[in-house]
């Protein structure tokens, strides 16, 4: 058997549909695959440089059997990054495909890799590449020159579209019960459908949500994460020549939730996520190795929400049980014809041969069953505290001390207002997040009056910062300005370009937040 490594180089260019992305359709991200040549028993490391620069490393096979690899790239001072494993995703993928392929592997933006490849004692070396033609130029490059005889064993290198760093799309952290999180369609990452094949297929429903995870590096941005589903979708059409990306969803690990397969969410879309298992069922990949660390909090409460909301529309019961007839293969350890009972939210290696989603993650299910559950839950049920929990505006609270913290007990959930900006209200305030200022707290007569000047849609715009004390003044700073409480008389001055006006009094009633709702009463 031979091998090779497929490289995607980065493409810079805009996603349509996303605000601060150009409009412009993206180029298609270009894969170019190496040849593993030389590759026998034991463990071989190959160093493999492109000049364009790429982010993704996966190996593509016709056979992975006794084969492992593990993948490192070069930083940009010369020195190397961590080792990470490459694992071949078995059951991912229609069961007809000859090419199998590992998910690629996110390394960072890098021009060298190496890559440690392990195989049996008894294998033969891959053969080398071919050579290219001799002679007058042909004018172009026939398809079969540098791919070896027989089967291969290949590197593809990737490169997904690079984003400008102040550009993420904010997930939908936290949310009441039966708010579905907000998810990012196939046009906002930049679905290229003309690569896609064939129609969807539609099971008679949805009966059980099966989890997965990517394998590969933790290690990315907010910004990354929509060009690396991008990139893995390309690689599974363009590159092992499946139809479509096989997951019905993907959540990364700070909770941005993107739509997957085609055909519609809330449909019974067909994927090819689980092998033996894929009718009737619903897969949802987290991005990330989960197999030593666990999720982030945010990633699998969104993931459970997600299910919990895709469940419901085909009124499951996220804490139930399920009977599934297995389509056999070598994918799966059930027989064709087998029908386990399952539980309705259950892992890839449940039913494959596989680890996946990870340790860490699979000891994590339970967990995220009762996240699940926890979306059809009556209003009541759970207190604002634990809807907040996994968002930034929790986590500041936290930090503050909680229900013992100036803001006292949550009295809402977290909610939407302008543009990307998030708020949720406190027994004697509110705090609001944005990418722009983080979660910065508002209390007492600051908080007054900001409201009583229009919230973040008034002139100062979002505070930057929480409340400074000084000897007579408590100073907070906002985008535009600051807004200062005198401690003697009581009042409250803005400033906006170093002009001070006193303001009134403001309205004897608590601040409204007008985008969405007003102050709710919850347990606690």
């Amino acid at each position: 058997m031979a091998a090779t490594v497929v490289m995607v180089p980065l493409a810079v260019c805009g996603i349509p549909g996303i605000p601060g992305l150009t409009d412009d359709k993206p180029s298609a991200p270009e894969l170019h695959t190496q040849p593993l040549a030389g590759v026998g028993g034991g463990q071989t490391v190959r160093e493999i440089h492109q000049d364009a620069p790429f982010s993704l490393v996966a190996l593509t096979a016709s056979d992975f059997t006794g084969t492992s690899a593990r993948v490192r790239a070069q930083k940009a001072d010369g020195s190397w990054g961590p080792w990470y494993e490459v694992e071949a995703p078995d059951g991912v993928g229609p069961t007809h495909a000859t090419t199998r392929g590992t998910e690629p592997v996110f390394v960072g933006r890098t021009n060298t890799v190496q890559i440690a490849v392990t195989r049996p004692a008894e294998a033969a070396a891959t053969p080398p590449a071919a050579d290219r033609p001799q002679g007058p130029g042909l004018g172009y490059r026939p398809v079969d020159v540098e791919k070896p005889l027989g089967p291969s064993l290949k590197a593809v290198l990737i490169s997904p579209p690079e984003a400008p760093a102040d550009v993420q799309f904010q997930p939908t952290a936290v949310s009441a019960p039966n708010q579905p999180p907000n998810i990012i369609s196939r046009a906002q990452w930049g679905a290229n459908e003309s690569v896609r094949c064939g129609q969807p297929i539609y099971d008679p429903g949805v009966r059980a949500a099966i989890v997965h995870h990517t394998a590969g590096s933790n290690d990315y941005a907010p910004e990354d994460s929509a060009g690396i589903v991008r990139s893995i979708y390309e690689y599974h059409t363009r590159e092992l020549g499946w139809c479509d990306i096989a997951y019905n969803a993907l959540v990364d690990k700070y909770g941005q939730v993107f739509e997957g397969r085609f055909g519609g969410m809330t449909r019974p879309v067909e994927g090819s996520h689980t092998g033996g298992f894929n009718v009737d069922t619903w897969g949802v990949a987290m991005l990330g190795d989960f197999d030593a660390v666990p999720p982030t909090p945010l990633q699998l409460k969104m993931t459970g929400r997600l299910i919990g909301w895709r469940l419901s529309l085909d009124h499951v019961n996220p804490l139930g049980s399920v009977v599934l007839t297995s389509g056999g293969g070598t994918f799966t350890h059930f027989p064709a014809g087998a029908t386990p009972t399952l539980p309705t939210i259950f892992t890839h290696r449940d039913v494959g041969n596989t680890d996946c989603p990870g340790n860490a993650a699979y000891a994590a299910m339970g967990e995220l069953r009762d996240i699940a559950a926890s979306f059809t839950a009556p209003p009541g049920a759970l207190s604002a505290m634990d809807m907040l929990r996994g968002g930034a505006i929790f986590d500041k609270w936290q930090a503050m001390g909680g229900a013992a913290s100036p803001l006292g007990v949550a009295t809402s959930p977290e909610a939407a207002a302008d543009g990307h900006t998030r708020y949720a209200t406190f027994d004697h305030g509110a705090m609001y997040w944005s990418p722009a200022t983080g979660a910065q707290p508002l209390t007492g007569a600051l908080y007054d009056a900001w409201g009583a000047l229009g919230f973040e849609r008034g002139a100062l715009g979002l505070p930057t910062s929480s409340e400074i004390p000084q000897p007579q003044w408590i100073v907070q700073n906002f985008q535009h300005g600051t807004l200062n409480f005198d401690r003697e008389n009581g009042t409250v001055t803005r400033v906006i370009d170093g002009v001070p006006q006193e303001l009134p009094p403001p309205p004897k009633q608590e601040p409204v937040q007008l985008e969405r709702f007003s102050r709710i009463d919850m347990q606690s």
